[in-house]
């Protein structure tokens, strides 16, 4: 029994290091500070706090890439699940979004968060300083209720 425990678990450790070879590349494309949506919407104080410290390294092309992102397999989903959410929704991409798709993802955004989805669970726990209250959910929606009937007005 222990013969085949000690295997196991050498084989484990092997695949790990083999595993380390494989590393996707973290990258956080260049920003162009007029295309961000501080840039291109009035931001509220306290939802750009919310979007810093809960949304922007996934949303945005300013990740900040934790230690476990460079250590296989965690970097594998790491760097796959920046590069899908990026390209659902990248505030460093906003102005070329056009307004229809600005008031979908403003309303996106309120609808997740108020249902619990974002910031994700996985997420929260691994930085839980991200975690939102209500009053955050709260200001987030106000300010994108806001910011939607604006851009519905200039259209």
């Amino acid at each position: 029994m222990w013969r085949w425990l000690k295997r196991f678990i050498l084989a484990g450790a092997i695949l790990l290091a083999v595993a380390q070879v494989f590393r996707p590349a973290k990258t956080n494309p260049p920003v162009d500070p007029n295309h961000g949506i501080d840039a291109t919407l009035p931001i509220d104080p306290v939802v750009s706090s919310v979007f810093e410290r809960s949304c922007n390294d996934c949303h945005s092309n300013r990740t900040v890439w934790p230690w476990y992102s460079g250590v296989a397999p965690a970097s594998w989903l790491v760097v796959s699940d920046a590069n899908r959410v990026r390209k659902e929704l990248n505030f460093s991409n906003w102005a070329s979004y056009d307004a229809a798709d600005q008031r979908k993802h403003l309303s996106e955004i309120c609808k997740e968060m108020t249902e619990g989805e974002m910031p994700s669970l996985p997420y929260v726990l691994l930085h839980p300083r991200a975690a939102v209250g209500k009053a955050d959910v709260a200001a987030v929606c106000r300010w994108t209720a806001e910011q939607s009937s604006t851009l519905a007005r200039k259209n």
